[in-house]
């Protein structure tokens, strides 16, 4: 299926948060190829052994955001801006699980090929990851999301503005701290 149209997802999320269960259904179908874009992004910088699918980790995002209550849905933007924020979760949590389960063996990878600004030889792993944008977020929660919607989420600088009802030059300053500082973060983390 064609990439969804800004509209037509609006009046889908629009409908769904009118209470229109069908809505999400038909929203699914028209969002599915690019939930699975994402998914895939992400599963690409998972590691080999790593057990989820994307089809998986699509349908476990769909769930979630199906049970979400009480989200005010804007627009096409924040649509995917949350799915990526579902998706990341999901892989940080099951990270977290498996590094439980080996009682602080060695954590799992996460190349960071699509920022290498932030990484450039060294390959920090996704628990690293989320702890620094989790401070990060404590110290300035619009640069955190800026990472979020443009590094997870895959959204360009004029998509992250219009979802943060910022300048797309704010987009590009928060972006460039941002980075300098989660990689101050994970040097000190190591």
């Amino acid at each position: 299926m064609a990439l969804a149209t800004k509209q037509q997802v609006t009046q889908l999320l629009k409908a769904w948060s009118e209470g229109d269960k069908l809505a999400l259904d038909r929203l699914y179908d028209l969002v599915y190829d690019e939930l699975r874009r994402l998914a895939h992004r992400y599963m690409s910088r998972e590691n080999q052994g790593h057990t989820m699918q994307t089809t998986a980790l699509v349908h476990e995002a769909y769930l979630r955001l199906a049970n979400a209550e009480e989200l005010n849905w804007q627009d096409r933007t924040h649509f995917f801006a949350v799915s990526a924020n579902v998706m990341r979760r999901i892989l940080i949590d099951g990270a977290r699980a498996r590094h439980a389960e080996r009682r602080g063996g060695d954590e799992i990878p996460l190349a960071l090929d699509e920022a290498p600004e932030i990484a450039k030889k060294n390959d920090p792993d996704l628990i690293a990851l989320d702890d620094a944008l989790n401070e990060l977020a404590k110290v300035n929660e619009r640069q955190s999301k800026v990472v979020e919607m443009r590094y997870f989420g895959g959204l360009s600088v004029e998509e992250t503005a219009a979802a943060l009802k910022v300048s797309p030059d704010t987009v590009m300053r928060d972006w460039r701290f941002a980075k300098a500082w989660l990689k101050r973060e994970m040097v000190r983390a190591r």
